[in-house]
């Protein structure tokens, strides 16, 4: 329960990487995870990029019964965002079909005999000998838990005992089909998804797609889907074919309204109008679908699918590169076991590719550096940071700020110890001098106890001892 309040403020305060901490720190100490813990761990994995680590916990969700399928819906929404973040369309709209499959063949609430029984999720790759591993029991809801569930859920809807996709999903997978012009597979989407969702209003999906699509102006595509679904042998009503032409006509598309109109009679659908009349900038105000409005409250898709679409195409234009999140996995990947080589070599990598690195660059390879004590290296990263920040391309967190100064202390670097102490002061930070001071007397109690400025040997030891001084004048040591 502790544990569970704490993560859940390191959410609430945006402070992802102090919630990576304390997710090791259960795994180090053997605190059992428990349902609520993992929607919150899903949470802080979201918000660090690291897909890979929240996917390791799938197969244990997936064959739990229905009744844990509404409390799993964060899980999904956090997966669903890391999916569409590292832009990977075709896995992303199958962890969409997915999500109720698993749930389908497990309908009842019987969970044999391994109920409650810990399951082992690796922190980093789980090919690593020493590697972390935290204890989970998604099956193990705490009934007087103070936790409720206030994380953003827009990917995800819980509609009759079903996870479904939202407008806002649904949008971004059209758009991301579109942009790799992978229209056939959308449509492959599409009929896999009413088939998966006819009991839960999928019945016009397709219909509410092409609609949006036409409503964008997206006519090609939408003509695409419509043939796509002819030559699948899963033909749409008439009405959708007029609403196709009807845009056609709008837009002076003759040319490509002539080649619906003979798609259409060839099919058998009536046309109460002469292909003159189709020709004519002068379309009657009737012809369309005007009196063939779809129900929409037997679709998934709310009347707004048209207005997410929109805003998905303006947002997609100033998302953060799929290619950080790719290149900042691999960084966290090998600074986990502890291969700091590889890990600089992805580093370089970006910045020759001149991808501006992130805050979360820099904290896998501070992790890293740390957990092989590597602390003159800091310096260096340190060196970088300073100048990414003052390009005022890079905003850092207290977080890193934190453990920048942790490894600072305990490697013996009092200027840059002194330097990121001013860093945080301009950004009105709160810096814990009680955590710093006891550092210093765990490691350096008795470092320059009797020495003094004059009796220096070297100028370089001279201004150690200055900045070591000033240090603990700072945090209070006598």
């Amino acid at each position: 329960m502790i544990f569970n309040l704490v993560l859940d403020a390191c959410v609430k305060f945006a402070s992802s990487l102090k919630g990576q901490q304390i997710i090791e720190l259960m795994s180090q100490t053997e605190v059992v995870a428990d349902a609520h813990s993992i929607n919150i761990i899903a949470q802080i994995h979201e918000m660090n990029g690291q897909m890979d680590e929240l996917k390791k916990f799938k197969d244990h969700i997936a064959p739990l019964p229905v009744p844990f399928v509404s409390h799993y819906r964060q899980f999904y929404e956090c997966l669903l965002s890391l999916h569409f973040k590292f832009d990977d369309i075709d896995a992303t709209a199958e962890l969409v079909l997915d999500m109720n499959r698993s749930w389908e063949s497990h309908p009842g609430e019987d969970l044999g005999k391994d109920y409650q029984k810990p399951c082992f999720v690796p922190i980093g790759s789980q090919n690593l000998r020493n590697g972390l591993k935290i204890q989970i029991v998604p099956e193990l809801l705490q009934k007087d838990s103070a936790l409720k569930a206030e994380g953003k859920l827009d990917l995800v809807i819980y509609r009759d005992k079903k996870l479904l996709p939202s407008n806002r999903t649904l949008s971004e997978l059209i758009n991301g089909y579109k942009r790799y012009g992978k229209i056939n597979e959308l449509s492959k989407f599409l009929l896999s998804l009413k088939r998966e969702l006819c009991s839960s209003g999928g019945s016009s999906l397709i219909c509410d797609v092409i609609d949006t699509c036409i409503s964008v102006g997206w006519m090609e595509i939408a003509h695409d889907i419509l043939d796509d679904m002819e030559y699948s042998g899963n033909p749409l009503g008439s009405s959708t074919y007029m609403a196709l032409l009807t845009a056609y006509y709008k837009r002076n598309m003759s040319r490509e309204g002539n080649v619906l109109l003979k798609q259409m009679r060839k099919a058998g659908l009536v046309v109460n109008f002469s292909d003159k009349i189709v020709m004519s900038k002068y379309v009657p105000k009737n012809v369309g679908r005007s009196s063939l409005r779809l129900n929409e409250s037997s679709s998934i898709c709310q009347p707004s699918l048209s207005k997410s679409l929109v805003q998905e195409i303006k947002q997609a234009e100033k998302a953060i590169s799929s290619i950080i999140y790719e290149l900042n996995s691999s960084i966290y990947f090998f600074s986990k076991a502890k291969m700091m080589g590889d890990a600089l070599k992805i580093y370089q990598r970006m910045q020759k590719m001149k991808i501006q690195p992130t805050e979360h660059t820099f904290a896998y390879l501070v992790c890293g550096y740390s957990s092989v004590e590597m602390y003159r290296d800091f310096t260096i990263l340190w060196g970088d940071m300073k100048r990414t920040m003052e390009s005022r391309n890079l905003s850092v967190s207290s977080d890193l700020y934190e453990f920048l100064l942790l490894n600072f202390l305990r490697g013996g670097y009092f200027e840059r110890v002194m330097e990121v102490i001013g860093y945080m002061k301009m950004c009105s930070m709160y810096i814990d001098k009680w955590m710093y001071k006891n550092e210093y007397l765990k490691i350096h109690k008795n470092l320059y106890r009797s020495l003094k400025a004059s009796k220096a040997r070297t100028e370089a030891q001279g201004k150690r001892l200055e900045h070591v001084q000033a240090f603990k004048k700072w945090a209070g040591i006598n």
